[in-house]
């Protein structure tokens, strides 16, 4: 019998303690990963996600940290470093969304926010992670995949313009970093869910908004996390090995 030394490969999630964040930490860890997650103020629920990946047999880490601030996003890094030592997917999952409105209702406050959480915090993270992964960093590679949103194609008017603005910001850093990093072993890609059954809706005042739009949903039907957690797994497996760059939509053909 050959027994397998090899580590376990690591994945990285933020925002990992709820919705799409904590079905992927669940996937990956019944896949053979062993998982770091980020939260930003709710323990118990980043905590229940650990607890979950110990039952599948698998380490799992959480890391209070606001992606959008640089000092907490090196000292999330330097966690992972401490406890597992290396980092082979990283998933900008992270991501706010405030109360419906129209353009000429936000405030200045808002739009900054929002695009600090949904824009320059994956970009943070990512920075960290090419540190670690690249070749030329003496790294083994690795896969980094953002969560945008169907938002960036269809701009969310009288709802969400800044939120749908700010992830298509993060789709054209997917597709600058892709390009920056490809022959340093490192795939970058992007997912675009359209309407998932979340807590996130509440946030932006409806949390029933998923079932008034199904109707609108090829499909007829709103998403589940765990629907989105596959594609973000197979992404990050070598089934997708020669895939950077690119977009995969989770919407029921919206």
């Amino acid at each position: 019998m050959t027994i397998d030394t090899q580590p376990a490969p690591v994945i990285l999630i933020t925002g990992g303690s709820r919705g799409m964040g904590a079905a992927t930490a669940r996937l990956a860890a019944a896949r053979g990963y062993d998982v770091v997650l980020s939260y930003v103020t709710n323990v118990e629920a980043a905590e229940a996600v650990v607890a979950d990946v110990h039952k599948l047999g698998r380490r799992a880490l959480a890391v209070q940290a606001d992606s959008a601030d640089p000092d907490q996003v090196a000292r999330m890094f330097d966690a992972l470093d401490d406890s597992f030592g290396r980092i082979d997917v990283l998933v900008n999952n992270a991501a706010i969304l405030q109360r419906q409105s129209r353009l000429e209702d936000l405030d200045f406050a808002r739009m900054q926010r929002i695009f600090a959480v949904n824009a320059i915090g994956p970009m943070l993270c990512a920075q960290q992670a090419v540190r670690r992964m690249a070749h030329r960093h003496q790294g083994r590679g690795g896969v980094v995949i953002n969560l945008s949103s169907a938002s960036a194609r269809l701009g969310s008017p009288n709802e969400y313009v800044d939120y749908a603005a700010s992830k298509g910001a993060l789709e054209t850093f997917t597709i600058g970093l892709a390009k920056e990093v490809a022959r340093e072993g490192i795939r970058v890609n992007c997912i675009r869910p359209g309407h998932i059954y979340t807590d996130m809706h509440a946030s932006g005042g409806e949390p029933d908004r998923v079932n008034r739009v199904r109707d609108s949903i090829p499909m007829g039907r709103g998403g589940q996390p765990e629907e989105v957690a596959r594609a973000v797994l197979w992404l990050a497996s070598e089934e997708a090995s020669f895939i950077t760059g690119t977009f995969l939509d989770v919407t029921g053909g919206k």
